[in-house]
């Protein structure tokens, strides 16, 4: 299934970044595109992939619309209503989008929205795609929010090429939005049931629509303290691994098996982003979330394995990076051994996701009956985040831990 569904998703060397060179996937059939790929800038700035140009992986369609894929888009007729929304939740964040609309088009960007929103003014923020004209909110607008505090998009702005550029900034309760090279409204909402938090969605409304290069960037991470006493963290009693910070400031592992647990604080919803870099092929770790406090390995476990079976990145071998230990194999492998791999790992109520070097490689739901042992149940109660040392051959380094916990 794995193979059939992406083969077409091959490995590539984007940039060197530093000492980083970080794979992404890329189609096959589209060599020099430069289209629903990170620039080594984005990469960088830890930016994620919504759309892989190939599939609607990581989202879900609401209601009648039909949607689909095709030359690296994301469209639909717009004959029928409905939503493509995003099976993850999102808290602060730059969302870049391009978009393109035929003339009458009526659609949208919706954010921090229900999975099927009712009312725009109280469950969503609904960023409106319509010319003037065709809506009092045009292109750019919240509806029943707010209308352009800057003079609106112009029409021939909207006409002048296929594609345009939507930018939108959440943070907090602050949302601003550019259309192109228009900056069309800056929002505050202070009331007592402002939105934090939710899904991401496309609108089929009225008129055809496609959608490509969607692009967010999270906003609000904290580091992690990483000291050379590693002051905040714990090494498991009793075990092999070994754990010490590096004059760069990285966490090198050694040894195993062994856990280093981060007992600074615990986290139930929250989004994750830290590189990880094993110093020889085909070496196993990974990093544990919702763990029961003081237990060894009582968690839900993000995978670090970038070994492939047959040379096929869409086989991997023991989950593979990004995958869910036991739960969930990652659908191809991202990352590379040797060098520098950057993961996102995004985790809501039961349900989980992780980009690997900004491509989103699992999307899974705990379906299980609740427990307070993630290996036996679904566990959506903070727990510790931990760093595993697997096995002697272990030689594994990590850096830039940055977490953010989800707003309620």
């Amino acid at each position: 299934m794995f193979k059939t569904a992406f083969a077409l998703l091959a490995l590539t060397v984007v940039a060197v970044l530093g000492e980083r060179v970080p794979p992404v996937a890329r189609a096959a059939d589209a060599p020099g595109s430069s289209e629903n790929l990170l620039s080594p800038k984005e990469h960088a700035a830890g930016t994620l992939l919504l759309f892989d140009g190939k599939t609607t992986y990581g989202w879900e369609s609401v209601g009648e619309a039909k949607w689909e894929v095709a030359d690296g888009e994301i469209r639909t007729a717009g004959d029928k209503p409905g939503f493509l929304v995003t099976t993850s939740e999102f808290a602060d964040y730059e969302l870049s989008v391009d978009f393109k609309a035929a003339a009458g088009t009526n659609s949208g960007v919706f954010i921090r929205t229900a999975r099927e929103p009712k009312n725009p003014a109280k469950d969503c923020y609904e960023i409106n795609i319509a010319a003037p004209g065709v809506s009092e909110y045009t292109t750019g607008s919240i509806v029943a929010r707010q209308k352009p505090t800057a003079p609106p998009v112009d029409e021939a702005v909207l006409k002048s090429t296929d594609w345009v550029n939507m930018l939108i900034r959440a943070e907090g309760n602050q949302i601003t939005v550019e259309v192109g090279p228009n900056k069309v409204v800056s929002y505050r909402d202070d009331s007592a049931d402002a939105l934090r938090r939710g899904r991401i969605s496309l609108q089929a409304n009225k008129g055809a629509v496609a959608f490509r290069n969607i692009k967010l960037r999270p906003r609000g991470l904290n580091k992690m303290k990483l000291d050379k006493d590693l002051t905040g963290w714990k090494v498991f009693p009793g075990k092999m691994a070994e754990y010490s910070v590096t004059e760069k400031g990285e966490l090198q592992v050694k040894n195993g098996p062994g856990m280093l647990e981060y007992t600074a604080a615990e986290y139930g919803d929250f989004v994750l982003s830290f590189a990880v870099m094993t110093k020889a092929p085909h070496l196993n770790s990974g990093v544990f979330f919702r763990q029961i406090p003081g237990e060894f390995t009582q968690g839900y476990e993000c995978q670090i394995q970038n070994q492939i079976k047959d040379g096929d990145p869409a086989q991997p071998f023991d989950c593979g990076t990004g995958g869910f230990y036991r739960r969930s194999n990652a659908r191809f492998v991202n990352g590379k051994d040797l060098h520098w791999t950057r993961v996102t790992l995004m985790v809501h109520g039961p349900h989980m996701a992780t980009w690997v070097n900004g491509v989103q490689v699992s999307d899974w739901t705990d379906e299980r009956k609740p427990d307070d042992n993630p290996r036996k149940g679904l566990r959506t109660k903070p727990g510790t985040l931990s760093i595993q040392g697997h096995d002697p051959t272990t030689d594994i380094l990590f850096q830039d831990f940055e977490i953010a916990e989800l707003p309620k």
